[in-house]
């Protein structure tokens, strides 16, 4: 029998101390800018760390562990906790990170702490052709890559889930349309995108989390995950292109190339708040338009897109999701894998029989797991 899921801790709260609790927030996060960003930095990191091996998040992050572990199965164990706490670490980075967003991105001072490099070259094409549509995971600072496009001056769409504490709601939005960044409830996306398309927006997805029993499910690190089908959707109703990247922290890390907007800084610039946005992939409409199945190629190919720039730091990937909870209807009625599943994965240009029969095999050892468990999903 399914349990009610607990009320977030700030629905059970009075409305009346929505204000008080949101100045409190912020007072809290303007002491934190005071002490400077290196300084904050390396202190979140450490909090972060330290967090992750507390007593009360232990299951967390065990279930952080056996995912790090799935998706790099030949890494050894010292390197998945490393990998697993330093996600911690990055969480309250990029936290400390937000604060400094609004005032380190501007027009004039955008270029010290963010760099598009080779992928500039990949944006000028794309941005020639309107529309376009971005898509990115929980992965390095994930509304950075959208806040430093409208920087730049391209109005951009973010699709998100509203914050509990509606004055506080009301202040993010407040400072991302201050740059040009107009903030989508994803709860009325539907019907705003399309508009938005049509008048020169470019929407923003991060489109990496488990998208329950009605979503298409297509590989991911080797099991078949829950995708978005609403990315693959506009992209056809619009014919619009997918521009597919992350910002990844540090500019000393990467392809060569990565520093040049970074060299010449000295001091607290060099190795803080420095982000490489690299674009891993660009789907066009003429990739999916003679498809045999456009909505499946648009779907399964973002989502590789989004394992590609996971690959790149996986300590700075959101984890802590349970984006393998979700199961196909074929394990969750403890049936085979069906044949058109694998036709359809066959069609897909970069996967072969031996790549889809380890899928087979994996969705095997899947309904042996929820037979363990007595359930129809995963941890």
């Amino acid at each position: 029998m399914a349990t009610k899921k607990k009320k977030r801790l700030v629905n059970r709260l009075p409305e009346w101390s929505h204000t008080p609790a949101t100045m409190a927030l912020r007072t809290v996060m303007t002491a934190a800018q005071v002490f400077g960003l290196e300084a904050t930095l390396d202190e979140m990191d450490r909090l972060g760390r330290g967090f992750a091996k507390a007593p009360w998040n232990k299951r967390a992050l065990e279930r952080c562990k056996n995912r790090v572990a799935f998706a790099f199965p030949e890494w050894d164990k010292d390197r998945v906790e490393d990998v697993a706490t330093g996600v911690w670490g990055h969480l309250f980075q990029l936290g400390a990170e937000t604060l400094y967003t609004p005032r380190f991105l501007s027009h004039d001072s955008w270029v010290r702490h963010a760099c598009f490099g080779k992928a500039s070259q990949a944006f000028s094409e794309i941005l020639t052709n309107q529309p376009v549509i971005l898509v990115t995971g929980h992965f390095g600072n994930w509304e950075l890559s959208g806040y430093a496009m409208a920087v730049l001056g391209v109005p951009v769409h973010a699709v998100y889930r509203p914050f509990d504490l509606k004055p506080m709601d009301n202040w993010m939005k407040d400072v991302r349309g201050r740059r040009g960044m107009q903030l989508v409830d994803k709860f009325g996306a539907v019907r705003e995108l399309p508009h938005a398309l049509d008048n020169g927006g470019m929407p923003a997805f991060v489109a990496d989390q488990n998208a329950g029993d009605r979503g298409l499910f297509v590989p991911f690190f080797g099991r078949l995950t829950s995708t978005y089908k609403s990315v693959g959707m506009l992209a056809m109703q619009k014919n619009a292109s997918i521009i597919c990247g992350g910002g990844v922290r540090s500019p000393d890390r990467g392809p060569d190339g990565v520093d040049e907007l970074h060299d010449h800084a000295t001091g607290r610039w060099q190795n803080t708040m420095g982000y490489r946005f690299d674009i891993h992939d660009v789907i066009k409409p003429e990739d999916w338009k003679d498809q045999p199945d456009p909505l499946f190629y648009i779907t399964a190919r973002y989502r590789r897109a989004i394992e590609s720039m996971v690959r790149t730091a996986p300590e700075q990937y959101f984890w802590m999701h349970s984006v393998w909870k979700s199961r196909p209807k074929h394990e969750r009625l403890r049936r085979e894998f069906p044949d058109a599943l694998k036709r359809k994965l066959l069609d897909l240009p970069w996967m072969d029989e031996a790549e889809v029969e380890r899928l087979v095999d994996q969705s095997g050892r899947d309904i042996a797991e929820l037979d363990r468990l007595n359930t129809n999903r995963l941890r």
